[in-house]
């Protein structure tokens, strides 16, 4: 559908195709037609790609509001039934399924979960870890002939590695985490998706329970004694399902980041310059990078009952999603919203979410990403991309976005 034609409908016809990211097109930005519905139509009855019907909410402070608002927003439907269908938002809330849970029950699973992840000082420990993996990443790469695939070769065992260091699963069962991640998120091979639950839930129940009976320095570890020194103890499955939510939440994510900054920068040289040159804007191009590359198409929520949204009504057991993407590109709220500035001031970008359900990791992959960008400009001053721009291909079928690959190539790695 041609942009133009969005702001000649109304929510009285039939909803429109909700926009999905079309990269080769705009590879750093929402879909072109967002910016019309964020001004003409900005909480638009939209079509998913599962078929699910929605409220698209696009502005920032509209996107805000959903967000911060679970008591009228609930989250119990899921955040992605819209773009991948399984499982479907109707799904009944399953044992330690905390991610769909909602009030006191969300909250038992955030309070245990949240020293261990969202603590900046329990982070800042882990910062000498994530220093050391990614130098010996980058000392593989020196070891290999270029060009290699960034994403695949570089961050993709990185993010594995350190959750698996979290929870302390040994090196040699690395591999079983990252083929999980890489599935879970695909909605174009539900059986390897399937697979792939299966083998991740068989390989943590023991885990766990080794973990009873001989606990170690991990997060595992902690989450067991966490809950057991509360008034409700976590069970064997509530953990499983807490330690595979770290894994999808914070492995193929992250991954995903630091390969789509990298293109990002890549393709704008001179933020990239400036970043080598000046080390200290490291923190604030990783809040830009996550404000400017965002999360795709949103989250989806759920009406608790009859409501509005920007003067829109929105009836109980109503979907709407969150577009968070386009709330990070609302020039309202960020002036030259379209171009990527690791110099900008700090921002109140949502690319981590917001309210009670943000992103119970994002101190973690904030480090991670800190760290990357940090050491990567200064031990591969001469990295560049291996393949014109054009050739760059990006995921479909999924809510991580970012490049399926990234050839990259260079002179020497320091």
């Amino acid at each position: 559908m041609a942009v133009t034609a969005y702001s000649t409908l109304s929510n009285s016809g039939a909803p429109l195709p909700m926009p999905v990211p079309r990269e080769q097109e705009c590879p750093f930005g929402p879909a072109p037609e967002v910016a019309s519905l964020r001004t003409d139509l900005p909480v638009a009855r939209v079509v998913g790609p599962t078929g699910v019907e929605a409220w698209l909410v696009t502005r920032y402070a509209d996107v805000r509001e959903v967000l911060g608002d679970p008591e009228r927003f609930s989250n119990r439907s899921g955040q992605t039934p819209h773009i991948l269908a399984d499982p479907p938002p109707d799904a009944p809330v399953t044992e330690g399924a905390f991610s769909r849970m909602d009030g006191a029950d969300h909250l038992r699973f955030r309070r245990i979960l949240g020293p261990e992840l969202s603590s900046v000082k329990r982070i800042e420990r882990l910062r000498p870890t994530v220093q050391r993996l990614v130098d010996e990443r980058l000392d593989a790469l020196g070891d290999s002939a270029p060009p290699i695939d960034l994403y695949h070769q570089f961050a993709v065992p990185l993010t594995s590695t350190i959750i698996a260091d979290l929870l302390g699963v040994p090196a040699a069962e690395h591999a079983l985490f990252q083929n999980a991640g890489a599935a879970l998120f695909n909605a174009s091979a539900p059986e390897r998706k399937a697979a792939a639950y299966k083998a991740l839930f068989d390989y943590l129940r023991p885990l766990v329970q080794q973990r009873r009976l001989e606990p170690g320095d991990d997060v595992l570890s902690n989450l067991i004694a966490r809950g057991d020194r509360s008034d409700q103890p976590f069970t064997d499955t509530e953990l499983v399902m807490a330690a595979a939510g770290l894994l999808i939440a914070g492995f193929d994510t992250t991954a995903s980041m630091i390969s789509y900054g990298v293109l990002a920068l890549l393709h704008h040289p001179d933020q990239l310059t400036a970043l080598r040159e000046d080390p200290a804007l490291v923190p604030g191009a990783v809040e830009e990078l996550v404000r400017f590359l965002g999360v795709g198409v949103g989250i989806m929520r759920q009406a608790t009952r009859d409501t509005e949204i920007a003067g829109q009504r929105i009836p109980a057991g109503d979907f709407v999603v969150a577009a968070i993407q386009s709330a990070n590109h609302d020039p309202d709220q960020f002036p030259q919203a379209h171009l990527l500035d690791v110099t900008r001031e700090p921002t109140r970008h949502i690319g981590f979410g917001h309210g009670p359900h943000q992103c119970v990791g994002q101190q973690l992959a904030r480090l991670e990403l800190k760290v990357v960008l940090d050491t990567l400009p200064r031990r591969i001053p001469s990295l560049r991309l291996a393949v014109p721009f054009a050739e760059i291909e990006f995921k479909t079928d999924t809510v991580v976005t970012g490049p399926t690959a990234l050839p990259v190539t260079w002179d020497e790695v320091l």
